[in-house]
């Protein structure tokens, strides 16, 4: 979660909504992605996303069995669909998104479909949430 949240805060550097993700397998990381949805101009360049796809490519395959998702900011509809798609074992986030996560706090996505990853929420959830809310002050104190 550490290396999320060095993702995490480079995204806000970069003036993209801070979230950061990484792929774990076996304690290694062998996916990593940060929100750049600004930068490349599209909806789909979420931390999560990005994440998933590294990790697919670095194996070979779409099929992510065994692995760990480890992401800043509770995952959105389309972010756990991919999770449930590459069959992540275990997703882990640490900030409750009560706007669109689909984790429990909006929608209990992952309870809708066969593959069914463990979801562990609130690790080191002070941290992302403080990464979070600093971004949004200083994006008001701004307008």
């Amino acid at each position: 979660m550490e290396r999320a949240l060095a993702l995490a805060r480079e995204a806000g550097e970069a003036g993209e909504i801070p979230v950061g993700a990484v792929v774990v397998r076996k304690g290694e990381i062998i996916g990593q992605g940060r929100n750049r949805r600004e930068e490349l101009g599209s909806a789909l360049a979420h931390a999560e996303i990005e994440a998933i796809h590294h990790a697919c490519e670095r194996l070979g395959d779409w099929r992510l069995t065994g692995c760990h998702l480890y992401v800043t900011l509770e995952p959105c509809p389309m972010c756990m669909g991919a999770a449930v798609n590459a069959r992540i074992q275990r997703v882990i986030f640490g900030a409750e998104d009560e706007a669109a996560g689909c984790c429990g706090s909006l929608l209990n996505f992952p309870q809708a479909f066969g593959n069914r990853p463990e979801i562990y929420r609130g690790f080191l959830e002070s941290e992302c949430r403080e990464v979070l809310t600093g971004f949004f002050l200083a994006l008001r104190k701004k307008s």
